[in-house]
């Protein structure tokens, strides 16, 4: 379908133009929005709990405050559907739920802070429901700004957009990360002398850098509405609807809960092996999906829920995808969507421990891959959309896929060289120009296949896509290394994704686009 083509490709000047348009420059700003909270709920704050004294397999339970990330497509069609009282017609749909998610992150992010997680138990859950907190808010500032990435321009800025979100995100993660490690130890915490103040004001800042993206909504316009909603409920009816929503959210978190004593029973019964171990977590974690989807279901059977309103939030966005694409079209490009990054973001899984194996100190590691390796990313998703406006989104994706195939055969020879400073940061530069490059045509490409009617739901889908089968697979990669060695493992890495070239050859061919 050629309506489905991203772009014409343009001339340079034109193309280098673009990075001047006011779109493409909020996306920085949003972009650095986006990037804080991540690291507050990952590396930060296990360093925090860490110096704190708090046992490993506590901190990392916390982990779990992220699963709001990869399951974001679950209440995405909320977003395009339920207006906010006062704020919607205020704002816009879009600005005002950015507004919100802004707002709820800041509220976490000082909750968190205003907790010392030394003064007992209830410290620690109440930790926990905040980083939940800031893990929800954040995903649904993800959905919001995907939403209205998409919306606000037309095709051409797309790949600019993503481009400068990217480098957006990345600025974002290092003052969450490094810049956050920084201001704790300045005031005075480190391991084997916790501070708990130091940790208190270094999260009370970081709730202020947020600023930057409260301010940008509210000067950014809102986007221009190109399809009006076919129906219009009743505010009864979104009431009813969030709060089926709201009841297949405590079903989840009961069942999971609930059910965590016979899962460990079971562990123990049949021995707590990798393998088993992994299947056993899968089948606990999906059986509370499970139960949740009953409870939403069944509630809409029971009438609870206006049943035309929960199918057009819920059924109709994916609907939509299969008519316009036709089934074996649409599911090529879920193919493609599903396995795209799969080379970066299994090597991504075990890439410090591999570091750590082969001899380099944290401070070779932090140097190579948090500074010079942001550099880089950040310069590759730059390149990545001028090419993609210049050539077209078809021929860049190729050249991504391309492109992680050879990165990840540079790793090969650095674990045959083992502790070589000079092709770390080879490998290590290699590695994240393709992912920046890649990422901005991915990301542009992604854009091109939403359906301005379900443009939040549709794109969440597909972002969350994108990571589930590559994680998944990267959680075996300690296995696969001890079983065949690093040189081995790199070879896998770099041979699956040679399949991926051939998924962007055959969508390019049936999509007719360049």
């Amino acid at each position: 379908m050629t309506e489905s083509a991203p772009n014409q490709p343009q001339g340079w000047g034109e193309s280098l133009r673009n990075f001047l348009h006011p779109r493409v420059i909020t996306m920085l700003f949003l972009g650095f929005s986006a990037g804080i909270p991540l690291l507050l709920i990952f590396s930060s704050l296990s360093l925090w709990l860490g110096e704190a004294g708090i046992e490993r397999k506590a901190v990392t339970f916390f982990s779990w405050a992220a699963l709001a990330y990869s399951f974001k497509f679950v209440w995405a069609p909320l977003i395009d559907k339920l207006p906010l009282p006062l704020l919607t017609a205020l704002l816009g749909r879009r600005r005002a739920w950015l507004l919100v998610a802004q707002c709820f992150i800041m509220l976490a992010i000082v909750l968190m802070g205003m907790i010392d997680p030394t003064t007992g138990q209830d410290s620690l859950v109440q930790m926990a429901l905040a980083a939940i907190l800031l893990g929800f808010s954040a995903a649904t500032q993800d959905i919001v700004i995907d939403a209205y990435r998409i919306e606000s321009a037309e095709t051409r800025l797309q790949a600019m957009m993503s481009s400068t979100y990217i480098a957006g995100y990345r600025l974002g993660m290092v003052v969450s990360g490094a810049g956050a490690l920084f201001l704790a130890a300045s005031f005075g915490s480190e391991k084997g002398h916790y501070v708990y103040s130091a940790w208190q004001s270094t999260y009370l800042i970081m709730a202020g850098t947020v600023l930057v993206g409260v301010i940008t909504t509210l000067l950014m316009p809102e986007p221009e509405r190109k399809q009006v909603d076919k129906h219009h409920y009743a505010a009864t009816d979104y009431a009813r609807l969030l709060a089926v929503f709201a009841a297949g959210v405590a079903g989840f978190i009961g069942a999971f809960f609930l059910g965590s004593d016979a899962f460990v029973w079971l562990k123990q019964a049949v021995g707590d092996g990798v393998f088993t171990g992994f299947l056993l977590e899968a089948l606990h974690f999906f059986m509370a999906i499970g139960v949740a989807v009953l409870i939403g279901w069944g509630l809409v059977l029971l009438g609870l829920v206006n049943r035309e309103m929960a199918r057009d939030t819920w059924v109709e966005p994916i609907a939509d995808f299969f008519r316009r694409y036709g089934l074996k079209t649409a599911l090529l490009l879920l193919a493609l969507i599903g396995f795209y990054r799969i080379s970066d973001i299994v090597l991504g899984v075990i890439s410090n421990v591999f570091y750590q194996d082969m001899g380099f100190s944290k401070i070779e590691i932090a140097t190579a891959v948090k500074t010079f390796g942001v550099i880089v990313s950040i310069a590759g998703g730059f390149f990545g959309g001028l090419l993609v406006t210049r050539f077209g989104v078809m021929r860049i994706l190729m050249l991504g896929a391309a492109l992680a195939v050879a990165a990840n055969a540079v790793f090969i020879l650095l674990a045959l060289s083992g502790h070589n400073v000079l092709l770390m940061y080879l490998a290590v530069g290699f590695d994240n120009f393709e992912a920046g490059l890649a990422g901005a045509a991915f990301i542009a490409f992604l854009s091109s296949l939403t359906s301005v009617s379900f443009t939040a739901v549709q794109y969440a889908i597909f972002s969350s896509l994108m990571t589930l089968f590559p994680k998944v697979i990267g959680g075996y990669s300690g296995t696969i290394v001890d079983g065949i060695g690093y040189p081995g493992f790199f070879t896998f890495t770099s041979l699956i994704g040679v399949p991926v070239m051939v998924l962007v050859w055959l969508v390019g061919r049936e999509l007719k686009v360049e």
